[in-house]
């Protein structure tokens, strides 16, 4: 028997911190949320998107995506509670699932567009992988659950970032645990555009519907091929990157 697709009704509903809407056009816009509110960075939510990323993934008929996030913040908390750290065991468990995290993320075919709310600066690195990053002026990037705390920023932190502002600023980033506001984020290239708060979501909408209008596999394979590197670049050094944030997180 041949395998199914999931269709959009599948997984719809499916995550209790990703909303998810999808207009006819195709485009399908993924809010990340707690309760309705700015999400909270918890073990749910880490999995989740890993996995929700594989529904939306494997669904063809989303043309384009736009990845927003609820409330003021983009992502700015983080619940060390939720997570079970303190075994090999368990952070053989993370390992696997920080790895399709981004993987899962990079595997979706189709042009993703962030709409940066505000502040991220936990795992900051989800919504700077999209192929369009649209920032309002309210947003905060940093990293602040890694370096700060004495662990390794190995879950894509260090690849995201090294690739992105490039070898010297990547690293004065993330061992200084230094923060970008909007302006300087657009000044480095992190993000695309800046723009009011309310002015994020519709502005990053009008971009995915541009998109989604069109050939499929224009848009599809354009994806496929501008990612290639990153790609390249995560498969190389994510599972390393891991590793060693478990060591230094197990020493402490």
């Amino acid at each position: 028997m041949a395998l199914i697709a999931p269709s959009f009704d599948d997984y719809a509903t499916k995550y209790d911190n990703i909303r998810l809407e999808r207009d006819d056009a195709g485009v399908l816009e993924v809010t990340v949320h707690s309760e309705g509110k700015s999400l909270v960075w918890t073990a749910q939510a880490h999995d989740e998107l890993a996995y929700a990323f594989t529904d939306i993934a494997c669904d063809v008929e989303n043309r384009a995506v736009v990845l927003a996030g609820a409330g003021d913040s983009f992502c700015s908390e983080i619940d060390f509670s939720t997570f079970n750290l303190s075994t090999a065991t368990d952070w053989s468990q993370i390992i696997f699932e920080g790895q399709r995290l981004l993987q899962n993320l990079m595997g979706i075919d189709v042009p993703v567009i962030a709409a940066i709310n505000g502040p991220v600066t936990v795992h900051a690195e989800i919504p700077v992988l999209s192929d369009i990053t649209i920032a309002a002026s309210t947003t905060v990037f940093g990293d602040s659950p890694h370096f700060a705390n004495g662990i390794v920023p190995g879950d894509g932190a260090h690849t995201c970032w090294m690739h992105v502002l490039g070898p010297q600023r990547g690293r004065y980033f993330l061992l200084t645990e230094q923060t970008l506001d909007a302006q300087k984020a657009l000044e480095f290239g992190v993000v695309n555009e800046v723009l009011p708060p309310e002015q994020v979501l519709p502005r990053a909408r009008e971009i995915a519907a541009r998109i989604a209008a069109k050939p499929a596999l224009g848009a599809r394979y354009s994806r496929v091929l501008l990612t290639r590197e990153i790609k390249r670049l995560i498969h190389e050094q994510q599972a390393l990157g891991l590793t060693h944030e478990a060591l230094a997180a197990l020493s402490l």
